[in-house]
């Protein structure tokens, strides 16, 4: 993975918003982000539960409603699609599932579940489909005889194999990658992740990388935004966020990575936060985090802070960034 953008913008995000509930008691589960991402690149989204971030997962796949605000894949509004033309374009954009267990049916042997995306979409001949589904059983590293096994015949690792094969089979160019190894052990995670490397550089892929895990946030992103409150607070390479995060409350999602040091002993440098996040239905005139911040003054409890640019395509939202 390169640590910047290697191609034109891909996936466009503007202004997007997902509110829940009727006037009164709407909670805003993504209030207003924007976000680019390059053809061939991973962009992550990070956060804390509630943040907002698998819920603009699921708006860009379109599989939950967008209150307002665009989504646009290679210039088409894919936001504005509905019926059969949301069923055709969306050949070009797959989605990962966090829990390998839930996400595939147990009734359905492996090369069925493979198999379903090419019949509902009608790609190839039916004669040659089987073919196609052996093709991707053999890329995921699985080997062709596994096709007919149940899910529950699988480990979690190959379950999410399988899941990576469904989504390719529609040959997409974005696949939006919701956990998908927070439920599998650390070392069948480092197999995954590598996987998906090596696909996206052979199929030219572009990944949307849905994660709370920071660790696994380094390991395959190119891009990263953190997620608070339904709002993106900054947004950075990923050397830079992680050398040079501005944002307190990226600072505080660092500093709680265990390290060698920590593990010694030397926790000086760990930050906490106090309180719980505000409510999502009543939110604070000013930044969203200002009840848990330790640097809040005045002006932080008034005025909401806009993402700015602090440099080359480092963006926070802080009054104090910079």
């Amino acid at each position: 993975m390169s640590d910047t953008a290697n191609g034109a913008n891909y996936l466009e995000v503007q202004d997007l918003k997902v509110h829940f509930g009727k006037k009164g008691a709407t909670v805003h589960a993504v209030d207003g982000v924007s976000f680019t991402v390059s053809k061939g690149t991973t962009f992550g989204i990070v956060g804390e539960s509630g943040s907002g971030k698998t819920t603009t997962a699921l708006a860009v796949m379109r599989l939950t409603h967008i209150t307002d605000g665009h989504v646009s894949l290679e210039g088409r509004n894919i936001g504005a699609l509905d019926g059969e033309e949301l069923r055709e374009a969306r050949r070009a954009f797959q989605i990962i599932f966090q829990d390998p267990y839930s996400s595939l049916n147990p009734r359905q042997r492996a090369a069925d579940i493979i198999r379903e995306p090419l019949d509902l979409m009608e790609i190839g001949q039916p004669a040659e489909r089987d073919g196609m589904v052996s093709d991707l059983i053999k890329q995921v590293g699985l080997r062709p005889e596994q096709g007919a096994l149940f899910p529950h015949q699988f480990s979690g690792g190959q379950r999410q194999r399988i899941g990576l094969a469904r989504a390719l089979a529609t040959k997409p160019s974005l696949i939006v990658c919701d956990e998908p190894v927070s439920a599998l052990d650390v070392a069948i995670q480092a197999q995954i992740l590598n996987l998906m490397a090596n696909l996206q550089e052979e199929l030219d892929l572009t990944y949307l990388f849905i994660s709370h895990d920071l660790g696994v946030v380094q390991h395959i992103c190119d891009e990263i935004a953190v997620m608070y409150l339904g709002q993106i607070v900054e947004q950075a390479d990923r050397r830079t966020l992680f050398t040079a995060p501005e944002h307190p409350y990226t600072k505080t999602l660092l500093s709680a990575v265990p390290t060698l040091h920590a593990a010694r002993g030397d926790r000086s440098k760990r930050q906490r936060l106090s309180g719980d996040p505000p409510s999502p239905i009543n939110l604070p005139k000013g930044c969203r985090f200002a009840s848990r911040c330790p640097l809040v003054e005045k002006q932080c409890h008034e005025t909401p802070p806009p993402l700015r640019a602090v440099s080359g395509g480092h963006f926070v939202a802080c009054h104090l960034a910079g």
